[in-house]
């Protein structure tokens, strides 16, 4: 095998992962009635899929919504198929229509204010490795976010980063509705 394409990336089951790891195939069993592969190959690592979930879960000034934004421009610019798939069906449970999806994910939410600014601004970061354009930032302060809300959309991005990532890399077959291409 000379190249990656010739590579297999497999998804483990519960039995191939650490005590540990089953503990959490378990609960996402329980919570979600499946374990996501991407999750799934996560748990190859003994730590990676506790620490991965703790980052994911972590406390935030930003509401799920917001979260669901960000995730859906990130996975969008990243080129994530599994990601645009999965943040499509929770961005459909925080209140998102189909239409409001696909217009986040090319990043912007005429919609609401609010959310447009915080788009364009993931767009600006993602798209520039972290060197958002002053007027993407300033847009954003001016829609009311704050410095602990910049923190935490660096943080959202970062954790998507490393799903889409991993995916990108791994090419795991997608256990979500798949999403429209744009």
């Amino acid at each position: 095998m000379s190249t990656t394409e010739n590579r297999r990336f497999t998804v483990p089951n519960r039995e191939e992962v650490a005590q540990s790891n089953q503990t959490i195939f378990d609960n996402l069993q329980k919570n979600l009635g499946f374990v996501p592969n991407l999750y799934a190959y996560f748990g190859k690592s003994d730590t990676a899929l506790s620490d991965y979930l703790a980052l994911q879960n972590r406390r935030s000034t930003l509401k799920a919504k917001e979260r669901e934004v960000i995730n859906l421009v990130t996975s969008q610019i990243n080129g994530c198929r599994y990601c645009q798939s999965a943040h499509t069906v929770l961005g459909k449970m925080n209140g998102f229509t189909d239409d409001n999806i696909l217009e986040i994910r090319r990043g912007q939410a005429t919609f609401d204010m609010k959310l447009n600014a915080l788009a364009k601004l993931t767009a600006s970061v993602v798209e520039n490795r972290g060197k958002a354009t002053p007027e993407a930032i300033e847009a954003f302060f001016k829609a009311g976010y704050t410095e602990v809300n910049l923190i935490d959309v660096v943080m959202v991005i970062g954790d998507k980063i490393i799903s889409n990532y991993i995916h990108n890399l791994t090419q795991l077959e997608i256990d979500f509705p798949l999403a429209d291409q744009l």
